[in-house]
């Protein structure tokens, strides 16, 4: 009945991202929700996912589709998992743990940041062979070697190497609001922080999060503004001698994010990296990238490796907008954060169950038994 529910008032992420801006206290709202520069990339795209068309198909008969996917060498049960994102539990509180527990619940991957609230020791308990550790690439071998065992020794099985990153990006929106890293609660920000006592109370609870992974390694820093956090004090901007020593270093399977162009894509094939991640950072970083649905044939058509993607995913018909021009699976990141902050610790789940729903329905329509039967269904542009 709960579950009847939730679908009967939240049945869309955008139902699920309204009721989270009224939830999260407004300097941690625009931490999650904002891009940099006028936002441009970020809503290109949306606006572009929208230009891609798919063709139903009629009297297929009655059919439960397979939205299953298998991505190296795991078998998911959606092609849809959670990307990293930097402090999450700021966003929501404890939303680290909230996220691997309700990804191994439902069966897809999980991400979790070098630059998260909470370390990959505390983490990997709630993990089941489906935990990706992020690493923003850290400029100290000593380091950077010390990050890799303990990620492997807490259960992480999948490195991402993130590669969008090579400077510190202005976001103007994020810096506007008065987040500080770790965050300082001003007359201000407090003010907003009482309008939303559930944050309040979880975060008076667990204590103000901090980067504590980062904190390990660069010491107790303070007051340092959002966009140019403790981890850049550790990172570097990697070249591709530094992409070989990881690939030596890491020995599963190795991801590269941020990627957007086919000859980047195929030299990463020939360097050894086992997926390609598209991604233009939600358009945080650079605000005249093209969209990450516009970067896919040009990179699909230059690797044979697995193709990721996220950016400006809400709901399943993205997914399969992505799938029918070339991906394998899709990564959202903002959207699980929008369910926690909408329903809690149950908002994870109702996002899948939207998520699955949606799917299903899309293929029905377009008479696809399996999500890549969807790509004979694509629809050339002009």
């Amino acid at each position: 009945m709960r579950a009847m529910n939730l679908h009967a008032t939240y049945p869309a992420l955008s139902d699920l991202r309204a009721r989270a801006a009224r939830r999260i206290p407004h300097f941690v709202w625009e931490y999650l929700d904002s891009a940099t520069g006028t936002e441009a990339t970020k809503g290109r795209n949306r606006l572009m996912l929208d230009q891609v068309r798919l063709s139903p198909s009629i009297l297929h008969g009655e059919f439960t589709p397979d939205i299953s996917a298998t991505l190296l060498g795991q078998t998911h049960a959606l092609p849809v998992g959670i990307a990293p994102v930097g402090m999450s539990g700021l966003i929501w509180p404890d939303a680290e743990r909230l996220l691997a527990r309700a990804a191994t619940q439902v069966g897809i991957p999980y991400g979790l940041s070098t630059v998260a609230s909470q370390k990959p020791e505390d983490i990997g308990p709630h993990l089941n062979g489906n935990g990706w550790f992020q690493m923003y690439p850290p400029r100290d071998t000593g380091i950077r070697t010390d990050m890799l065992n303990r990620a492997r020794n807490a259960g992480f099985t999948v490195l991402v190497l993130t590669v969008d990153v090579p400077v510190g990006s202005r976001r103007e929106r994020q810096v506007r609001s008065g987040l500080t890293q770790p965050p300082k609660l001003t007359p201000r920000l407090m003010a907003q922080v009482a309008r939303c006592p559930a944050w309040a109370l979880g975060t008076a609870r667990l204590g103000m999060p901090r980067m504590r992974l980062i904190d390990d390694y660069a010491g107790q820093t303070k007051g340092l503004p959002s966009n140019k956090h403790a981890g850049y004090l550790l990172r570097t901007s990697p070249d591709w001698d530094y992409l070989l020593w990881l690939r030596d270093a890491w020995d599963g399977p190795l991801v590269v994010k941020g990627v957007l162009r086919g000859d980047d894509a195929a030299m990463l094939e020939k360097e050894g990296a086992d997926a390609i991640w598209i991604s233009n950072h939600a358009g945080r970083q650079f605000d005249a990238a093209p969209a990450t649905i516009e970067a896919l044939p040009e990179v699909r058509a230059a690797t044979t490796l697995p193709v990721i993607m996220d950016g400006g995913i809400e709901g399943g018909l993205d997914v399969l907008r992505a799938i029918a021009l070339g991906a394998d699976f899709v990564m959202m990141g903002r959207g699980w954060h929008y369910a926690l902050g909408a329903l809690g610790e149950s908002g994870p789940a109702h996002l899948a169950d939207i998520l699955a729903e949606d799917l299903r329905a899309n293929m029905g329509q377009l008479g696809t038994r399996t999500l890549w039967d969807v790509r004979s269904r694509l629809i050339p542009n002009g």
